[in-house]
């Protein structure tokens, strides 16, 4: 597949997007990988799925092509599957998956849908990524223990969850794979406000932007935009082509005044057993 680039001229609008929306879909989920050594991604029929090691890990389907016929049964073989292993799972749900009525199958079934978010999706090179952090803040680097508590902890203030399984998931990453993310704190002084990874995906155009989170009080004053740009440079460092981000609608303007381009929707929907 011929790459478009998103200053290309000659690409129309709708062409373009069309285009590296496939290749998302092909590279990252029609061909992923684990998250996790322990995990293990499995095709059945037109389904791609990954089972976690243990029921703290991230279970769910990542990809599905599926059509009136087949959809249904395929729904139940999933809920089978996962509830055999006493497993919630997700399934991450795109608007342009198919059928058209996929959303409303999974809610028949028992299925409950999280908040939506905006698919992102910027060429490295064409991003504003020239911004810097505020003064007096610095950034640090996660590279143990205590820079991913460090991280957790902004996480529950900005976003008002538990960050357990965060916790777990990136300390299990740190130790077993530390060369598929990079993630950094925003200090002010001792006081973590800002933290932010990226997922890197080995042999693959695509890096992923994920927990962006500012504590309240610090909003506003550029530090969400500054990792971003922090996160553009080490991407471009090691070869990747594009961002990728699952946007809220709290970060999709910032994000949308720094080059990236909305291409779909997605709303996970959750089984709990």
């Amino acid at each position: 597949m011929q790459l478009p680039r998103f200053g290309d001229r000659w690409w129309s609008t709708g062409v373009r997007n069309k285009t590296v929306l496939a290749l998302f879909d092909e590279q990252l989920r029609q061909n992923a990988q684990p998250d996790d050594p322990a995990a293990r991604v499995e095709r059945i029929g037109d389904v791609v799925r990954q089972v976690g090691a243990g029921a703290d890990d991230w279970n769910g389907v990542v990809w599905s092509d599926l059509d009136d016929v087949t959809a249904d049964a395929a729904i139940a073989a999933q809920v089978d599957h996962f509830t055999s292993l006493g497993r919630e799972f997700e399934w991450k749900l795109y608007t342009h998956d198919t059928p058209a009525d996929l959303s409303g199958r999974l809610l028949a079934a028992g299925f409950s849908p999280e908040p939506a978010e905006t698919l992102l999706v910027a060429e490295i090179t064409a991003l504003k990524a020239d911004a810097e952090l505020p003064d007096g803040i610095r950034l640090l680097p996660v590279t143990d223990a205590s820079g991913v508590h460090l991280a957790a902890d902004v996480h529950e203030q900005a976003f008002g969850t538990d960050a357990g399984r965060l916790r777990h998931r990136l300390l299990a990453q740190l130790s077993r794979r530390p060369e598929t993310f990079s993630m950094a704190v925003a200090m002010a002084g001792d006081v973590p406000v800002c933290a932010a990874r990226m997922e890197l995906h080995p042999g693959t155009d695509f890096a992923g932007l994920w927990g962006g989170g500012t504590v309240p009080s610090w909003r506003g004053r550029g530090i969400y935009r500054a990792l971003v740009a922090h996160r553009a440079r080490i991407a471009a460092e090691a070869g990747y082509r594009y961002l990728q981000v699952d946007a809220s609608d709290e970060s999709r303007p910032i994000l949308e005044r720094l080059g990236f381009t909305p291409l779909s929707t997605t709303v996970p929907h959750v089984f709990r057993p």
